[in-house]
């Protein structure tokens, strides 16, 4: 295995992680931005008051993304395991 199969293997795996968290993490960003404005709008000084609407963001985002991020994952694992012979060395 030469050091740019691994480097390809790496990229390939930060990219899967990158698409797989994005949407859960934009959505509670945007959901905590929110929060946000609206206690500094209505002056609420309230900080456990924005977990309730990240943790929803959060699971919406799961719900609404999940199969775009299962069929990810899937498709890195099935890139993995297609290309399993072409890991192994045979010098070993």
């Amino acid at each position: 295995m030469t050091q740019q199969v691994v480097l390809d293997i790496v990229r390939s795996g930060l990219m899967a992680v990158i698409m797989v968290s994005m949407p859960p993490l934009l959505l509670g960003l945007i959901a905590g931005l929110v929060m946000a404005i609206f206690q500094t709008v209505t002056s609420i000084q309230e900080p456990t008051l924005a977990f309730i609407p990240k943790i929803l963001a959060v699971l919406l985002a799961l719900i609404a993304f999940g199969p775009f991020m299962l069929a990810t994952l899937v498709q890195f694992f099935e890139s993995l395991t297609g290309n399993f012979t072409q890991f192994m060395n045979p010098g070993f």
